[in-house]
């Protein structure tokens, strides 16, 4: 599987675009906003969008979502329905951080712990890692050992639980139990800022490394 981070909105969140090169079928990640930034890396690159996942309900993350999904018409995947409430809550989100108006949109296909989503031949996993938010998900590519983990974790820091719902004991436990165990040698897109591996964080990143215990 190939991607393409594609920083979008005045949050610089990172979009992706993953793609099956056998199949050149394709899938965006968290399409924040700037579609026509987000279709154009879709024109270069040669591949077929065929869905957009969602990580998570917040804005910066789903803000694009309705209309890109229309004009391409594929189906809307993720997140877990408990993030219903932020999707349902897009004008207000909009509104907060002073976006434009926001197309609203239902998933055609909540997520849950274990399920597995296709991009062409390629399998991605689902993991529920709630905490951020309640019903976030993080996508996991197996054979290329590549997690799409929105804003669970970021190098060197953690998502914040500030937010409705957020509860950072939950967050904290998605890491260390749900992400870690797939292996050190895991790179992870996060949400906003640079790669890393869980490895990595699981040494330095001083909210959750092995010695804070």
């Amino acid at each position: 599987m190939k991607y393409r981070i594609i920083p979008v909105t005045p949050f610089q969140q990172n979009c992706t675009l993953l793609w099956c090169e056998q199949t050149m079928e394709a899938a965006v990640v968290d399409p924040g906003g700037d579609i026509e930034r987000i279709k154009a890396a879709i024109e270069e690159e040669g591949v077929k969008l065929t869905q957009v996942l969602l990580t998570h309900g917040h804005l910066d993350h789903v803000g694009g979502t309705a209309p890109l999904a229309r004009e391409a018409g594929v189906p809307i995947i993720g997140p877990h329905k408990e993030d219903a409430f932020w999707i349902d809550a897009l004008d207000q989100q909009s509104a907060m951080f002073g976006f434009g108006k926001v197309e609203a949109f239902t998933p055609d296909r909540w997520l849950e712990q274990g399920d597995t989503v296709s991009v062409g031949q390629e399998q991605l996993e689902v993991l529920f890692c709630p905490g951020h938010t309640p019903g976030h998900v993080v996508f996991f590519h197996r054979a290329s050992q590549l997690a799409q983990v929105g804003d669970v974790l970021f190098q060197g820091s953690i998502g914040r639980t500030d937010f409705p719902r957020g509860d950072h004991a939950t967050l904290i436990k998605s890491i260390r139990e749900g992400l870690f165990p797939l292996g050190d040698d895991v790179s992870f897109i996060p949400g906003h800022g640079p790669m890393s591996t869980f490895g990595e964080e699981r040494r330095t990143n001083p909210f959750v490394a092995d010695h804070r215990g």
